[in-house]
């Protein structure tokens, strides 16, 4: 009788449970636990963020497929792996609604002003894919001028209007950051936000950064803070989480535990692409599988400034859960392994 093949699993990862047994032995383990033993007889790994996945972990091991319930891939050596015949996928695109949504509650939150409108203000965003598209599309439906800057983008189909970083940083009163995290070649992100990127910006403006910690530079963001220079500080994406910098969350206007895009139809489409990847490694029966539990969101582009400031707080009070992080910031993994997934409703 055929053996089932192993697969480690991040216990996190939601409604995974009890998918894929049928067709293989499912070892559920703590992202940030997951060694080199656990994973030396498996066939398929499924991760999150928290498992660093390189020669350390996957070296004896019989490792084919990491499948990751993200849209980040920075805590996979993705060289070590392609030399190892590792095939890597990830779930591109799954919370860019979600984390829509969020950028959403920042700007009604800043907008609380008496008199503040989207048509006074300049939105610009930095990385225009499948998040920041959302954004530039939902920003100028609610009125938002919009600027864009997508080096890449700009290089493969010129004309679409892109700005360049400075232009941008030099129009913009809110800057929102949609970047993958890079460390090398002509579009590197690592480190980008520095102390020119803040210098660049216009005096009393808002930054927004959810797409990962290291983009930004602590120091350089807290000397513009402390000079006044840079306004309000929206950060879910930090460097060390969770041993965060202390001064720069009591400084933020906005500051949650990495969980932007952690919507429900966000997590259920994470995991819907893990169990796609495995299901066509092994030609499983599950390629077009979603969570039964969840509804899938239906897009609304009817919404209106007005409106969304009265129902976003219903959905997602991003107010309560920055002053809970500021009076509990030990309990940041906590807070993000345990948070209560939001609804996406347009």
């Amino acid at each position: 009788m055929q053996t089932k093949p192993l697969i480690i699993a991040d216990r996190d990862i939601p409604f995974l449970e009890g998918v894929l047994e049928p067709y293989a032995e499912v070892r559920y383990l703590k992202g940030s636990a997951i060694t080199a033993n656990d994973v030396r007889g498996a066939e398929v790994l499924i991760t999150r963020t928290r498992t660093r996945c390189d020669r350390a972990l996957l070296e004896g091991s019989r490792i084919r497929l990491i499948a990751t319930a993200t849209i980040g891939f920075d805590h996979i050596d993705t060289d070590y792996c392609r030399s190892r015949g590792i095939r890597v996928t990830t779930a591109a695109g799954c919370n860019a609604r979600g984390v829509l949504q969020y950028i959403m509650a920042v700007l009604c939150r800043l907008g609380a002003e008496p008199g503040w409108q989207p048509s006074e203000r300049t939105l610009g965003i930095v990385g225009v894919g499948h998040v920041g598209s959302l954004v530039e599309e939902y920003g100028r439906l609610l009125g938002f001028r919009v600027v864009c800057c997508d080096p890449p983008r700009m290089r493969l189909t010129p004309g679409l209007g892109f700005l360049t970083l400075d232009e941008l940083l030099s129009l913009s009163d809110i800057v929102t950051l949609h970047v993958p995290f890079t460390t090398e070649g002509p579009d590197k992100t690592a480190g980008m936000a520095s102390g020119e990127f803040f210098a660049r910006m216009r005096p009393g403006s808002a930054f927004i950064n959810c797409s990962r910690g290291p983009v930004m530079q602590d120091g350089p963001l807290l000397d513009a803070l402390r000079k006044g220079h840079i306004t309000y500080a929206a950060i879910d994406t930090w460097n060390h989480e969770p041993g965060i910098d202390r001064e720069l969350l009591a400084r933020a206007f906005c500051a949650t535990p990495h969980i932007a895009g952690y919507s429900v139809q966000g997590k259920a489409a994470g995991t819907a692409a893990v169990v796609r990847s495995v299901s066509e490694l092994y030609g499983l029966p599950l390629t077009e599988w979603y969570p039964p539990q969840v509804t899938p969101t239906v897009p609304d582009r009817s919404v209106t400034w007005d409106g969304l400031q009265r129902s976003l707080p219903r959905y997602f009070d991003i107010e309560a859960e920055t002053t809970y992080l500021k009076q509990h910031p030990e309990r940041f993994e906590e807070l993000r392994n345990n948070y209560p997934y939001r609804t996406e409703y347009f």
